[in-house]
């Protein structure tokens, strides 16, 4: 079986590519390495591995060769969607479109969608919730996820807010960032305490996107909420979990957050075909506790 990654030198991306080599698979990452080739290096020579630099605003040659299609690239996050809304809406809708009009009935395409589409309602929200996007980020991911799910053959995962360590890292996550600034800078101020979402592991995401593919013929035309339903969290357990484990201080602002999302969660759908994560937030805090003990965000090399 051919399977196409695209965004797969991203954050989920390489996580995912790595667990498909190893079961086998002849993979084809597509990717415009805007982040640089640093995080794919260590599989670039792998001989089931090809590497195709590319930007998915463009049409993918020979895109029906591929069995199965993994959407992963766009813009993610809201501070890299404010900063660039009209590159938002070309990469993350536009080029979803392209990819909609370019695969067969015969291939399948699981697309990498996200719980920030249920907004900040503050109710339990499974799929047929109302989806309230607050960001340009939402609703870019949402216009795309309309535009995908017009196909049969597509499956939509609406990942909760990922976590954990990947060879190319972001820090623009909640527990990534909560983490890093307590380990680094010793003090972390919260905005909206309260606020409720939800969290996966790295590592669980890329398993998902596996498991859809194994269990498309249930899943196909389908959208799932892709987490599990014991890892609702708000900012503050965040911040208390983590001070569980290092000593640093915690503010409360009374400035309101600028992507405010508060929501929990309902997984039951997914749960009920057989898909739970694995790890647990206090183990994937433990991880990037020893991550964050040398590394340093957009480091550089210091004159001797």
């Amino acid at each position: 079986m051919k399977i196409l990654v695209t965004g797969g030198a991203g954050y989920k991306g390489i996580i995912l590519i790595k667990k498909l080599l190893d079961k086998g698979y002849k993979i084809t990452v597509l990717d415009n390495f805007m982040y640089g080739y640093e995080p794919i290096m260590h599989l670039a020579t792998h001989p089931k591995l090809t590497i195709l630099k590319a930007d998915i605003r463009n049409k993918i040659e020979n895109i029906n060769k591929y069995d199965v299609i993994f959407h992963l690239a766009g813009i993610s996050g809201f501070p890299a969607c404010a900063a660039n809304p009209n590159s938002a809406q070309l990469i993350n809708v536009e080029a979803s479109k392209l990819l909609r009009d370019s695969i067969s009935p015969g291939q399948l395409l699981v697309y990498a969608s996200t719980t920030s589409l249920y907004g900040k309602s503050g109710e339990p929200c499974d799929e047929n919730s109302v989806v309230e996007p607050v960001s340009t980020y939402a609703h870019t991911k949402l216009a795309a996820e309309q535009i995908l799910m017009e196909k049969l053959n597509v499956i939509s995962l609406r990942f909760a807010t990922i976590f954990g360590f990947s060879p190319k890292m972001r820090m623009d996550l909640m527990i990534n960032d909560f983490t890093y600034k307590a380990v680094k800078e010793g003090v972390l101020v919260l905005f909206d305490s309260f606020a409720k979402r939800t969290f996966m592991h790295v590592q669980d995401a890329a398993d998902c996107y596996i498991f859809a593919m194994d269990n498309h013929k249930v899943m196909r035309g389908e959208i799932f909420n892709a987490g599990g339903n014991n890892l609702n969290y708000s900012k503050a357990e965040i911040a208390n979990l983590i001070k569980k484990k290092i000593d640093y201080n915690i503010v409360n602002s009374e400035l309101k957050d600028k992507d405010l999302r508060h929501f929990i969660i309902n997984f039951n759908k997914i749960e009920y075909i057989g898909f739970k994560p694995k790890i647990t937030v206090e183990q994937g805090i433990d991880e990037l506790l020893k991550l964050f003990q040398f590394y340093e965000y957009y480091s550089h090399y210091k004159t001797i």
